[in-house]
């Protein structure tokens, strides 16, 4: 079976910019081996202006030239036509889309298969940038329309489920993200009081409210050091943050990383007593997915898709994002007990080899393949697959 995923791909594996390039190597790699699948990634970049082939692994890459404009007019207008006269050009039996790229594969006469990794109108409204509203609403209608034309979509969380209610038309497979093996493989070396977030500084990252748990954690005479990894690109966000953080005096408490690479995440994972990310929207966060298979516990939002993958008061606690006393309390719990920190770690380790490893998620994902190009009303060479 020749697939096709179309995604974001990082030029360099080792330094990749959000969790869809997480997703797609993680991916990627675990579907190579199986030998029945020929995996060919199509994505487009910024820096290149003509097309590159090059094996990634047992893969293929193709890398597009981006075809113009915003990030909506490319997937919609020049940029899909593009990607539609080429995947129509490598005749692939099957396209796997993920986020953005599912626009561009709308409306083509082959089994598909799309992966919703975000909303993007709801992202767009939560960062208050300008036209955020306006923006927001042109997502909305561009993506529920996207959504309604895919034949086949995995759903990352129940929650994306939910949102789909009333939207989509077709099947929809409940499979979680993958992460890379080695985050099972940790050893783990806790240095008490560290508290470990890997997130971009943003308002939906909430990222105020840890800075002012960590003031009330210091108010009651705890011991911690919280330490933010991730993007500092919203600079006006990011002001309000250090700002804060000067003016509660947490300087030693509160520490800005910066963007890290995979490595440097598993270093800090392998070092922290909890991880913590109090979100404001998330359907399925990567980093939650990587400190479980390492046996961290973790303290996260009680909203959107968190709930679905933290079992709060067995691999880590539910907390109001809105409510920093309410962050406090539970780090602060889980920081003063060792037995509760080893064995909420272990249920969150046993949880993630389930549901999180990428040669599960890969098996499940073959299975959904078959079953587009089988069930489909389709001809040819992908029907023969089916034989």
């Amino acid at each position: 079976m020749k697939v096709a995923i179309v995604t974001s791909f990082p030029e360099n594996p080792g330094e990749l910019v959000g969790g869809v390039e997480s997703v797609s190597v993680n991916l990627v790699q675990a579907l190579t081996a199986f030998s029945d699948l020929e995996i060919h990634v199509v994505t487009t970049s910024r820096t290149r202006r003509t097309l590159e082939i090059a094996p990634w692994g047992l893969a293929h890459v193709h890398r597009l030239p981006w075809a113009g404009g915003s990030m909506l007019r490319n997937a919609t207008g020049p940029g899909r036509r593009q990607m539609q006269a080429y995947l129509s050009e490598i005749k692939p039996d099957l396209i796997h889309a993920h986020d953005t790229y599912g626009l561009m594969v709308t409306g083509m006469a082959l089994p598909r298969v799309f992966t919703i990794h975000g909303f993007i109108h709801g992202d767009t409204l939560l960062s208050r940038t300008r036209f955020a509203r306006l923006r927001s609403w042109l997502w909305r209608r561009t993506e529920t329309r996207g959504w309604a034309d895919q034949p086949h979509i995995i759903s990352i969380s129940p929650y994306v489920r939910e949102r789909l209610t009333g939207i989509a038309m077709g099947v929809i497979h409940d499979i979680d993200n993958p992460i890379a093996a080695s985050f099972f493989e940790i050893e783990r070396r806790e240095q008490p009081g560290t508290v470990f977030c890997a997130a971009t500084v943003t308002p939906r990252k909430n990222t105020l409210a840890l800075v002012d748990a960590a003031a009330e954690l210091r108010h009651r005479g705890c011991d911690v050091q919280i330490r933010l990894a991730g993007s500092l690109e919203d600079t006006a966000y990011v002001r309000q943050v250090r700002e804060r953080i000067g003016r509660l005096g947490l300087e030693q408490r509160v520490v800005l990383l910066g963007s890290l690479d995979t490595e440097q995440i598993r270093a800090e994972l392998s070092t922290a007593a909890i991880l913590v990310l109090v979100s404001l929207e998330e359907n399925s966060p990567m980093g939650i997915e990587e400190a479980m298979a390492a046996g961290v516990p973790v303290v996260t939002s009680n909203r959107c898709g968190m709930p679905y993958m933290v079992r709060d008061g067995e691999s880590g606690f539910l907390v109001d994002p809105h409510d920093a006393g309410d962050i406090a309390r539970r780090l602060r719990q889980l920081l003063e007990s060792d037995n509760l920190r080893h064995s909420m770690g272990a249920k969150g380790n046993e949880i993630a080899l389930d549901r999180f490893h990428p040669a599960k998620v890969a098996d499940r994902t073959r299975l959904v393949y078959q079953r587009a190009i089988c069930n489909g009303n389709y001809s040819g060479r992908s029907r023969q697959k089916c034989r």
